[in-house]
């Protein structure tokens, strides 16, 4: 049974907000110490403070090239080292979603495998997500995407940045599941709010699910 520490375990507390202030980053890992939340995902101008708040207690993740993900390969490569410098944890990094469109297909996968390797050269232990923004593909780009991020031997598929279109759904996951197993982990983000959602992702396969309401999800269980 899900009980509210299970629950915060699958949770990544996230402040993605462009006018995010130092109090509000001291708030959000509070919260995740208090809550016990898998990470805090912060803006990569807070990395560094938010290393320290948590105190190795919890992860710190970060967002690249986001939401848009068209950012040249190098200035993404750069970023990521630079934060791995810094000592994040963790990075979900969005894709080019328009050379996926345009059948660039090996373009994609090219940037896809050099930003994996690069990171993974500064600090193995670092986990790599990329974001191919579901919101935005087709159910066959969806798995062509999917496949591609497998290939790369990033850590995760991730399905929205939580700034496209929409947000996660179901029948994405189900899609992923289809092409990855359980080769690769899967994060979900993006309207999800409730803890009914949460039970729903996770039936599905979903290891990972990015949240700015992880304390009303955790704090709804008590109720």
């Amino acid at each position: 049974m899900l009980n509210n520490q299970k629950v915060a375990y699958f949770l990544d507390f996230a402040n993605h907000h462009p006018e995010s202030t130092k109090a509000d980053i001291e708030t959000l890992c509070a919260s995740v110490l208090k809550y016990g939340f898998h990470s805090a995902f912060v803006n990569p101008c807070w990395v560094r403070l938010a290393k320290i708040l948590v105190n190795k207690k919890a992860s710190v993740g970060t967002v690249v090239s986001f939401p848009l993900g068209q950012d040249n390969t190098e200035a993404k490569i750069a970023a990521c080292c630079e934060l791995a410098k810094k000592g994040v944890d963790e990075l979900d990094i969005s894709t080019n979603v328009g050379w996926l469109k345009e059948g660039k297909s090996e373009l994609y996968f090219k940037e896809l495998k050099r930003i994996t390797q690069k990171v993974k050269e500064k600090r193995s232990a670092i986990i790599v997500k990329f974001i191919i923004e579901t919101g935005l593909l087709t159910n066959d780009e969806i798995k062509q995407a999917s496949l591609l991020v497998l290939k790369s031997k990033a850590d995760f598929v991730k399905t929205c940045s939580g700034m496209g279109p929409r947000g996660a759904r179901i029948s994405d996951v189900k899609i992923i599941k289809q092409v990855v197993g359980d080769k690769i982990k899967i994060k979900v983000a993006g309207g999800i709010h409730n803890f009914k959602q949460v039970k729903e992702f996770l039936a599905a396969g979903v290891n990972r699910i990015g949240t700015s309401k992880a304390i009303e999800i955790v704090t709804a269980l008590s109720k």
